[in-house]
């Protein structure tokens, strides 16, 4: 009688000293005495799925505050992260542009009480602008920030002060003071931790700048410098005209621009 069982495939033989591989068996391996076995076709981990929860919440937050709250202007595409924070009541001193993101605890504050619809806008932040986690803009007079520009974490922008005159009132019952304005130029860079501070006059901070980790930052800038320090000083500016970067401030080209 024909043997119906069809004839088992013979085990590949191994020669003494060959390998084994992951083929024959898993990759096992030994860590603090537990037998751990790994497979070589394993998928990566997918992620964690509550991660959806806070970007939904960020979504719905940014389209309730693009229409109900009375912005002087507004783009398309702007984020709100549902912990930053504005007051509604003086929205219409604010403009946006597209794409424009606040992070996680950002704060644009408007510090001023005075409800006239007349009034410019006091801070102005153009496209493609992020603001980063913890970050504070606080504008009495005028905060500009022009398009492309990255504000790192935990960093403050300020066009004025806290008043301290009298010595027998505490200051946090003393006003503000009358302040200045701050223009920061296209692409410029702001790191973590920097403080951008204009009690008076006007402070602007050139095109393509960088303003280093906990810096701070009480005057002007020309274009194209990395500062660092407390008070800001440029260690490193380029020079369009002979296409270089210089050590230090360029003394030249700050002559002909002043």
């Amino acid at each position: 009688m024909k043997d119906l069982n069809p004839p088992s495939k013979p085990m590949p033989m191994r020669t003494e000293g060959q390998p084994v591989t992951a083929v024959d068996r898993p990759m096992e391996t030994i860590s603090g005495g537990v037998k751990k076995v790994s497979r070589s076709n394993q998928r990566p981990p997918f992620p964690d799925p509550l991660e959806l929860l806070p970007r939904g919440l960020t979504k719905l937050y940014s389209i309730w505050v693009s229409l109900i709250y009375p912005f002087a202007s507004i783009g398309r595409n702007v984020s709100f992260h549902h912990t930053s924070q504005l007051d509604r009541r003086r929205s219409f001193r604010i403009s946006l542009g597209d794409s424009v993101s606040l992070r996680k605890d950002a704060w644009l504050n408007v510090a001023d009480d005075s409800l006239d619809r007349e009034a410019e806008p006091a801070i102005v932040i153009e496209d493609n602008c992020h603001i980063g986690y913890g970050s504070i803009i606080s504008a009495k007079n005028r905060i500009h920030l022009e398009r492309d520009v990255l504000v790192g974490q935990q960093v403050i922008i300020v066009d004025h002060n806290h008043a301290y005159e009298d010595i027998t009132i505490p200051v946090v019952k003393q006003d503000i003071t009358e302040g200045g304005r701050i223009r920061i130029g296209q692409g410029s860079w702001i790191g973590r931790g920097a403080a951008i501070i204009c009690p008076k006059g006007e402070l602007v901070i050139g095109r393509n700048c960088v303003i280093a980790v906990n810096s701070v930052v009480t005057r002007s800038i020309p274009d194209y410098s990395v500062v660092v320090g407390m008070p800001a000083r440029i260690i490193r500016q380029y020079d369009p005209e002979t296409r270089s970067w210089r050590i230090g401030r360029n003394e030249g080209r700050a002559e002909r621009n002043s």
